[in-house]
């Protein structure tokens, strides 16, 4: 299927083919007929995408003090590869999407097949949206009309925060879309409405819709203007759509406000406040989030939890339903908001326009085709990217399930420089599986993880997807005779532990070849643990070991803070430490304890661990640090010596004959040694490079501590 991708690194846009998108839990699978391009928010990601690397600084200050603090911790080359690596992967534009149902998820009620539906679903020919971010389209709305709903959800979600009474006078300052869709809203209301632009085809619209107007771009005076509108008392609210960096709206609206008036704002503006502003009238103001109730909770959107409609009335699917309702009824007109239309192969066209090279409103892209496309074809999940190379015997031929930041930035760069042959790349979007398929030459993409596990050309499989699907992935690779490399953590829980052990057992039996089973605790690998190893190797009795982690906070709606599905922190990264720590020591833990400050959600704790040998641990994980403290202290202890390893660059040996220092010029956290590793024990048939009982091992001593926290 097509779908339009834009370059942050460049600001390029494209019309790419990517693999339909897997169909989720509670997830609605649309045909799309026709989507509208957000002049404001798409305007503003082109423009930042044909910045240069200082206009992008400037755009976003708070990120570059992010890359100063990693320089200083990091180093200078390691930050400039992951500030690159950021901008590299493409952005899926869009978010105002009419189609059609193909196929329904588990557990979805409300919608069937055929049926045709607004969402939130990007620019693509076939686009997987949540349940809760889907609503259907009435008989009397058309397709043109019903792509305006989800920027409608947006003006009216503004609107319910002012909450208008019939009559009251209130300003919408920027008659954009937004601004515009937000006048009718208001004037169907019963309110009183005056409007403010620079744009004068814009004013005579919003004239056209019953409002009163004012140019700014005549030098009028909005003041004097509002003054005069609300007959001397000052308006009663002012709801602000205008996308300027300027805080001159907000100081606006507050002198033009009459005392507890409201204000509200939905665009993006400075938001330099002044307190006299707004003390002396006692104002109010609130900035809108998105289409309403439910937007940025993973409950509502991800997991399908609707809010009781007695405590929320309007989240954000029944602001679209509101939305289609007023357009069904005639009480919204979009016809005249629509300026410009293309169809999709010609989107690169309409984005030229969105960036400035004529006068647009409302930005129309049309999906049909002379030859339309069967939903078989659509649907298809796989795209061949070059042509196939067939894998030397005994070489690795790889598939990788999972294309995030880190596979992207790390582990897939690894084995690839390790030599595997990359065969194929399953993402669940589609979009990232492309652009990490496309950058290091795997032969095709997916977002079909069954494709990756029956492909008879792929040996080994590589996961780095989201941490309750490891266990069940691990299994079905063993059960499809593959090696498996599996990022931490292998399980969260004894259970799924277990059932690995049995397939694995299992397949050794039916097979008579014991299957490889890692796991990327990389820091195992990394060169200066390597220097440590053997000079403890050299050191008689036992060490004490301290580790100290600078994890810096995640916040609790994280996905990887949810003991279902990221296991939480000790299980999702502790993991790495105490396997770390579990290596050095070379001998069993005897026992464990943790202990743990509550009021950071159970991940700032000090773990404690004792070694058979009579080895002590401490892991110290805080999240409660700065950001510009190095992230990962090691400090070991044996006869009267010392060793210090500070994030990985720079090892110092005190007391310690023959021995002084081993600095190195980048991190290096041994992810490429780790990846190598694999690669060559599955080539070469050796011993796992991680015995399987000791992954067994840390797993569960990890799940004990977890459950103590």
């Amino acid at each position: 299927m097509k779908q339009i991708l834009q370059s942050l690194k460049t600001g390029f846009t494209e019309v790419a083919e990517v693999p339909c998108p897997a169909l989720g839990h509670r997830q609605v699978l649309v045909r799309t007929s026709c989507t509208l391009v957000s002049a404001g928010t798409e305007r503003m990601l082109v423009d930042f995408g044909k910045a240069g690397l200082i206009g992008k600084a400037r755009q976003q200050p708070d990120k570059v003090r992010q890359v100063l603090d990693k320089i200083r911790t990091d180093g200078l080359v390691p930050t400039l590869e992951t500030v690159l690596n950021k901008l590299d992967q493409p952005l899926p534009l869009g978010y105002c999407n009419v189609g059609n149902v193909l196929a329904i998820g588990a557990n979805v009620s409300g919608f069937t097949v055929g049926d045709r539906v607004v969402s939130n679903g990007k620019h693509a020919e076939a686009v997987s949206v949540p349940v809760n971010l889907c609503a259907a389209v009435p008989d009397a709305v058309s397709d043109d009309e019903a792509a305006f709903t989800v920027l409608g959800a947006i003006a009216l979600q503004g609107i319910r925060l002012v909450q208008p009474t019939l009559g009251e006078a209130v300003v919408v300052t920027g008659l954009g879309l937004i601004g515009l869709m937000t006048v009718q809203l208001l004037r169907a209301q019963g309110c009183r409405v005056l409007g403010l632009d620079y744009d004068p085809a814009k004013l005579r619209i919003a004239e056209g819709f019953g409002a009163e107007t004012v140019d700014l771009s005549k030098g009028a005076d909005p003041m004097v203007a509002a003054q005069a509108f609300s007959r001397g008392h000052g308006v009663d609210a002012v709801i602000i759509t205008a996308s300027t960096k300027s805080s001159e709206p907000v100081h606006q609206a507050a002198l033009m406000s009459r005392k507890r008036g409201r204000i509200v704002l939905v665009g993006v503006t400075g938001l330099e406040l002044s307190r006299a502003d707004f003390y002396e009238k006692e104002l109010s103001f609130q900035v809108s989030c998105s289409y309403g109730p439910g937007r940025y909770d993973p409950n509502y959107e991800e997991k399908g939890q609707d809010y009781p409609i007695g405590f929320v009335r309007w989240t954000e699917q029944r602001n679209f339903e509101a939305v289609l309702d007023m357009m069904a009824s005639g009480r919204i007109d979009v016809k005249p908001l629509i300026s410009h239309r293309f169809n999709l192969a010609d989107a690169p066209k309409a984005y030229d326009i969105v960036s400035g090279s004529e006068p647009s409103l409302g930005i129309l892209l049309d999906y049909s085709e002379k030859d339309v496309k069967s939903a078989e074809t659509l649907m298809r999940r796989t795209v061949q990217l070059t042509a196939v190379v067939p894998t030397t015997a005994g070489k690795v031929a790889l598939g990788v399930i999972g294309s995030g930041n880190y596979a992207g930035a790390v582990l897939i760069p690894a084995f690839n420089k390790a030599g595997a042959r990359l065969v194929s790349v399953a993402s669940n979007a589609g979009v990232s599986g492309l652009h990490v398929g496309r950058k290091f030459g795997f032969e095709k993409t997916t977002t079909d993880v069954a494709d990756v596990l029956a492909d008879p050309d792929i040996n080994a499989v590589v996961i780095a997807t989201r941490h309750d699907t490891h266990s069940g992935l691990v299994c079905r690779a063993l059960q499809a005779r593959k090696h498996v490399f599996v990022e931490k953590p292998l399980a969260l829980t004894y259970e799924e532990l277990t059932e690995i052990d049995t397939v694995r057992d299992a397949v050794s039996a039916e097979t008579g070849r014991t299957p490889l089973v890692m796991v990327g605790f990389n820091r195992r690998f990394a060169p200066q643990i390597q220097k440590i190893k053997i000079l403890l190797e050299g050191a008689s009795g036992p060490k004490a070991f301290v580790m100290t982690v600078n994890a810096g906070s995640i916040p609790a709606e994280h996905w990887s803070q949810d003991r279902l599905v990221g296991g939480g922190r000790i299980i999702g990264e502790a993991c790495h430490f105490i396997d770390l720590l579990r290596y050095l020591a070379g001998v069993p833990f005897a026992s464990h304890d943790i202990r743990i400050m509550e009021a950071n959600m159970g991940d700032t704790a000090t773990i404690t661990l004792t070694f058979v040998d009579g080895s002590i641990g401490t892991v110290h994980y805080f999240a409660n640090g700065s950001k510009s403290f190095p992230k990962e202290r090691l400090e070991v202890f044996s006869n009267g010596r010392i060793l210090q390893l500070d994030n990985f660059r720079r090892l110092r040996g005190f007391g310690w004959p023959g021995f002084n220092k081993m600095n190195l010029w980048r991190q290096d956290k041994g992810q490429k040694a780790c990846a190598a590793a694999f690669v060559v024990a599955v080539e070469k048939g050796g011993p796992a490079p991680i015995p399987f009982e000791e992954l067994l091992e840390v797993s569960n001593l990890t799940i004990k501590i977890a459950e103590k926290a």
